[in-house]
């Protein structure tokens, strides 16, 4: 809710602080006086774009600050502050914005710098505008949907269903569509995997090979030292010759010997149980020399086919992993690959069929959807119509029409327009190609009677041009609906009618004056005294007579009656 508003130096307002109510503000004045003003300075906290002629004549700056009340359900509002780490935790918005005559332009909220842009984008959070076309909340789509469908909880659920379904749907064309773009990569890659399962496939690679393969090759690399070392040692071991006796031979002369002293003195007993365990042990080392003698074999075909060996190994160590192991790794990561690959296309054909059975089921619940909006909107278009008529638009025709489209999105498959007819003979149009702000503050407010229990735009309402083309009855039926409406959230309303300004919550009084050599526009907040002296003028002209006073009392005490309705209207359905 707009709790006030302060301005310098914009256009005649020379430096204006104005404090709103909750209810009905009503804003009267003389023709001239800058009640227009008064809403453009509003627009500009709202985004609009302001000119530097709206500076004020020999001021080098405009300034424009409004206070906000915040309601605590204000989600949607305090997650858009939040992305621009505002704070607003005691529930209050205050937007500063300056122009000055160089062109620069500065916006804070809540004392941190922003763009007009995202000024603009708190606009529906805040005010609803209605009458100048820029400014109308009514001609966004985003606000024609929630006017047809919040409230609604059928269609509520449908909608609950459809999206879960639209998710679902996207998920699976996005995955289709990844997969779609690699094919061509996975050719190539294809190519590669093949390649490298042959190469390690063909070598027939076994755990532990390299080890053993090392240790033949280091062995065969030096046969000549093998064959010559072992054959020396046979030969010492057991081969008497020129240098003298084997070393069996001489141990088996010392063995005869202790075997002799045996004969006479055992003293030597212990020796000659040592002699003999050493002779048979080299004895056996003997045989196992001369077996390993004959087992050397310095074959370099041999030695070559090993080598040639062991450069496959290293070769395929060197590219995939350091290790027999890694590269045996590798091979089964690729046929798990190969293998994935080989099932592309069986996968993309189940995946062809899922969203197929997706699209089916998401083309149905789109038709419910749209059936659905038809209903409520052909409801809702009777009654707005009806309202319409009841304003004095005796001719009007209003239409909600809901056209399937083909294309899916979060919220159906249909697009959603507002059709309006004013007199007889003329096509109904969009409700963007009228040009009348009267005609369409009119529409705005036959729809905000009908809805006001669950509006869920901004807090507060502008009504500006409202009662152009209106009078006796009708104005009338137009004071109490927005007194009505009122009931559910703050209204601004600009009127030059009696009957809508007797209605007011607020009366705000707008009049200019002379000060030295330039104009000055002001703004009082009425007495009920003074509220009554100006209805009087307003019906009767600048010459206010008892008769005209007496009958501006008994519009205020009708006015007053019809509150009272209103308030137990709007209590009961709060």
């Amino acid at each position: 809710m707009l709790k006030s508003l302060h301005i310098r130096n914009f256009a005649l307002l020379e430096e204006v602080s104005v404090e709103f109510g909750a209810g009905l503000n009503i804003l009267t004045g003389e023709t001239g006086a800058g009640k227009s003003i008064l809403i453009d300075a509003l627009g500009a906290i709202l985004g609009q774009r302001i000119s530097t002629d709206a500076i004020r004549s020999g001021c080098d700056a405009l300034r424009v600050e409004a206070v906000f009340s915040l309601h605590a359900d204000a989600r949607e509002l305090a997650a858009v502050l939040a992305e621009q780490e505002i704070d607003c935790e005691e529930e209050e918005l205050i937007i500063v914005r300056k122009v000055s005559r160089a062109g620069k332009s500065s916006v804070l909220v809540n004392g941190s710098h922003v763009t007009v842009g995202f000024l603009r984008s708190l606009a529906p959070f805040l005010v609803d505008i209605h009458g100048q076309n820029e400014n109308l909340a009514l001609l966004r789509e985003d606000s024609q949907r929630r006017l047809l469908e919040d409230g609604d909880g059928t269609l509520a659920q449908l909608l609950s269903a459809y999206r879960g379904v639209y998710d679902a749907w996207r998920e699976k064309r996005a995955l289709r569509e990844e997969r779609a773009e690699t094919v061509q990569e996975i050719g190539e890659r294809l190519d590669m995997l093949r390649w490298q399962e042959q190469e390690i496939s063909d070598a027939d690679l076994q755990e532990g090979e390299d080890e053993e393969l090392e240790t033949e090759i280091r062995r065969l690399s030096h046969m000549e030292k093998l064959v010559d070392h072992a054959s020396e040692a046979s030969a010492r071991l057991s081969e008497d010759g020129a240098a003298g006796a084997a070393v069996l031979t001489a141990l088996a002369i010392v063995r005869r010997d202790l075997d002799e002293i045996a004969r006479y003195d055992d003293g030597l007993s212990n020796a000659q149980s040592m002699i003999e365990e050493a002779y048979i042990s080299l004895q056996e080392a003997s045989y196992e020399v001369r077996d390993y003698c004959e087992s050397l074999d310095a074959d370099p075909a041999h030695l070559d086919r090993l080598q040639t060996r062991m450069d496959v190994i290293d070769r395929l160590k060197k590219k995939y992993g350091g290790t027999v192991s890694a590269v045996l790794e590798r091979l089964a990561s690729v046929r798990a690959e190969l293998e994935s690959i080989d099932n592309y296309d069986t996968d993309m054909a189940q995946l062809d069929k899922e969203i197929a059975a997706l699209a089916r089921d998401l083309a149905e619940r789109a038709a419910e959807l749209t059936a659905c909006r038809r209903n409520i909107g052909a409801q809702l278009s009777g009654e707005i119509e009806r309202e319409l008529q009841e304003l004095g638009m005796s001719k009007a025709r209003f239409h909600i029409e809901v056209t399937p489209e083909e294309k899916y999105t979060s919220r159906g498959a249909d697009n959603l327009r507002m059709l309006f007819s004013a007199n007889v003979g003329e096509a109904e149009k969009p409700l963007e190609k009228i040009a009348s702000g009267g005609e369409l503050s009119r529409i705005a407010l036959a729809i905000k009677t009908i809805v006001a229990a669950r509006d869920t735009s901004g807090a507060s309402m502008v009504f500006d041009e409202i009662d152009t083309g209106v009078g006796g009855r009708t104005a009338q039926m137009v004071a109490e609906r927005i007194a009505y409406v009122a009931g559910y959230k703050q209204v601004l309303c600009i009127t030059h009618l009696p009957q809508i300004a007797c209605m007011a919550d607020e009366h705000l009084y707008i009049s200019k004056s002379v000060k030295g050599d330039a104009t000055v526009t002001q703004v009082d907040l009425l007495s009920e005294e003074e509220r009554m002296h100006e209805i009087a003028r307003m019906a009767s002209g600048d010459d206010v007579t008892e008769a005209a006073l007496a009958n501006a009392r008994e519009m205020l005490a009708n006015a007053q009656k019809k509150q009272v309705e209103f308030r137990k209207k709007t209590a009961h359905r709060k």
